[in-house]
């Protein structure tokens, strides 16, 4: 009896911080919302010019006008069809590399240098030699998308592996481990949270990827739809594509984190 009363009380002491969770997160975007019509409709300009910035009420009504049109579904199939091509070519890529320059001292010779080396680079700056070794603009913005996310997950996923503790390399080994059991055993689960901010980051950073290429070479998707109301002077629109840009970012990067609570809890 005791312990049923403490579960409900636990039960109880969630819900309500799950509602104060809720509460707080909708008076902070109600509030945003707020200093977003004050500015705009006030015609603001203090350091920064509102005066062209749409008010939340026409952006509200192009969405609603934008919402019904097919065009506006299609460049999210191809946004969202180009960022999982990308991010799971780069996942493999990017996790089997960083695994690889944390487990092996050849590798790291040779393969660091060129790692330090391109990732400076912003993925911008690869429109134009994309667009010139690819047959397609298709390829070419899969391709710079694939680099805005795969150095995040190299980097994380070698900073996990680095961080496994000697004394558990040594204790499989002793148990009769080999180096590929102890890269699958230790290694790899060790470095999983890792790992998964890697993806995370990956994530965000394959997004602002797709958005430059949209944006300069592509024919669909959301970047091209923003860029195209901006050329079109429909700003209600162009805030339109930068939230639609913001959901589909969380959600993907949210089912990254999702997927990991679901299967991999013990990674904790």
């Amino acid at each position: 009896m005791i312990f049923m009363k403490r579960i409900y009380f636990d039960m109880k002491i969630v819900m309500v911080r799950n509602i104060f969770k809720i509460l707080g997160s909708s008076i902070s975007i109600f509030l945003g919302i707020f200093i977003w019509q004050f500015l705009t409709q006030n015609d603001v300009n203090f350091f920064l010019d509102f005066s062209n910035i749409p008010t939340p009420f026409h952006v509200l009504t192009s969405f609603q006008s934008v919402v019904a049109t097919k065009k506006y579904w299609e460049d999210i199939y191809w946004s969202m069809y180009r960022i999982i091509l990308s991010f799971s070519l780069a996942s493999v890529v990017g996790i089997t590399i960083g695994l690889l320059l944390g487990y092996s001292k050849i590798a790291r010779l040779i393969i660091a240098p060129y790692v330090e080396l391109i990732r400076p680079i912003p993925a911008i700056a690869w429109v134009p030699i994309s667009i010139l070794i690819w047959p397609t603009t298709e390829e070419s913005i899969i391709f710079i998308t694939f680099l805005g996310a795969v150095f995040p997950i190299i980097l994380n996923c070698w900073d996990g592996v680095k961080r496994v503790p000697v004394e558990l390399v040594k204790a499989a080994q002793s148990l009769g481990a080999g180096n590929l059991g102890v890269l699958i055993h230790v290694v790899i689960p060790y470095a999983i949270p890792n790992i998964v901010v890697g993806m995370s980051v990956g994530m965000g950073a394959a997004w602002f990827a797709l958005l430059a290429g949209e944006m300069i070479s592509g024919r669909y998707g959301i970047g091209y739809f923003t860029w195209e109301s901006y050329q079109l002077i429909q700003y209600g629109n162009i805030i339109v594509g930068m939230l639609t840009i913001g959901i589909l970012s969380s959600i993907t990067s949210g089912l990254i984190y999702m997927i990991k609570n679901k299967f991999l809890s013990w990674a904790e």
